[in-house]
This record gives structure tokens, C-alpha cells and sequence, in this order.
């Protein structure tokens, strides 16, 4: 990841953070969707991976790099709600970082 993109992910993060804090869902996308729960983080979240995969297999860069970071936005908000961050992402991908993507899945529990 790129400086630029590290401190984009954070700025993201910070600003939801406030805006979870806030809690004023008449003023906020993010507080009013977190007002209707995780459920619905998560239900909106799968709308955007859907609308991510039609543009990565018919539709052209730009619509794509504009459903990848609606995705991306709402998983920031997911984890917010969870009290979760990028830092944690990022912990768990260094932590994969040089083992196979086979061993590692096959290292997961059942």
C-alpha cells in the first residue's frame, strides 16, 4: 500500500469514527446506517461486493474503482461498528505474509 493510500484508509476511519461517535443519523449516512445495526452494515456491505463484481466483469475501470471504494467505505464502517480498525487488518495480513494462500486457508479451523 502506497503512503497516500495508508493515510486515506486512516482519514476514512477517522471520520467514521466521529461520525459513529456523533451518533446523529439526521445529519450522517454512516450514523444512520449504524442506527439500524450491524445487520444492515452487513446486508449493505454484500450489495456493494455484488455491484463490485458486475463492474469487474462488465463494466469498464471506472465504474469499478467506484463500486471498489463503496465497498471499501462500507467495510470501514462494518468494522467501526465492531470496534475493529486497519490496523488489525493490516496485523492479519502481515501475519499471512509469506505463507501460501493453500497452507494458510488449510491452516484454518473447520
Amino acid at each position: 500500500m502506497t503512503k497516500a493510500m495508508g493515510e486515506t484508509l486512516e482519514r476514512l476511519q477517522a471520520v467514521i469514527d466521529d461520525r459513529l461517535a456523533a451518533g446523529d443519523a439526521g445529519a450522517s449516512y454512516v450514523a444512520n446506517l449504524a442506527a439500524k445495526g450491524r445487520g444492515k452494515i452487513a446486508q449493505k456491505l454484500g450489495e456493494e461486493a455484488v455491484e463490485t463484481v458486475i463492474a469487474a466483469v462488465s463494466e469498464d475501470d471506472t465504474a469499478l474503482v467506484g463500486e471498489a471504494s463503496d465497498l471499501i467505505f462500507h467495510l470501514a464502517i462494518l468494522l467501526a461498528a465492531r470496534g475493529l480498525g486497519w490496523d488489525m487488518i493490516a496485523a492479519e495480513l502481515d501475519r499471512r505474509h509469506g505463507t501460501s494462500g493453500h497452507a494458510e486457508k488449510a491452516s484454518r479451523p473447520q
